[in-house]
């Protein structure tokens, strides 16, 4: 009997590595493919190093906007831009964002997925579901 739990114990470890091994390769996959969309369509405003531009383009990087857990409302500005004056850790913004609508969900669930992980972000990975669920919605 020990050894038949001893043998699952050792299975089910194998399992959890190879799961995690994987998922550690998709959300690598993930992060440079949302790089490729930083570059060519958020670096412009928000800046190489995410520190945006004062009073204009609120920073992407160590803001408790990008770190949260509220991913929908981060969709919802890439999917629909967003024109107001915002606050933002203490820092007023006021530069319209354009939409964005045309980005398929993988590439936006990819470029929240590198922004959020970047820098000094450590705020987990956006998914291309919640990327979908989320634009359902916004419809």
């Amino acid at each position: 009997m020990q050894r038949i739990y001893l043998t699952f114990v050792v299975l089910f470890l194998f399992i959890a590595g190879v799961s995690a091994q994987t998922n550690n390769k998709l959300v690598a996959a993930s992060f440079a493919r949302g790089k490729t969309v930083y570059l060519q369509r958020c670096m412009v405003c928000h800046q190489a190093d995410g520190g945006g531009v004062p009073k204009l383009n609120a920073p992407l990087d160590a803001s408790t906007a990008v770190n949260g857990s509220d991913v929908a409302k981060l969709i919802k500005y890439i999917v629909k831009g967003f024109a107001d004056r915002v606050e933002i850790d203490g820092e007023l913004y006021s530069n319209v964002m354009p939409a964005a609508a045309d980005l398929k969900d993988e590439q936006i669930a990819d470029v929240l997925t590198f922004i959020r992980s970047h820098w000094s972000n450590k705020a987990g990975p956006v998914t291309k579901l919640q990327v979908k669920q989320t634009r359902s919605k916004l419809k």
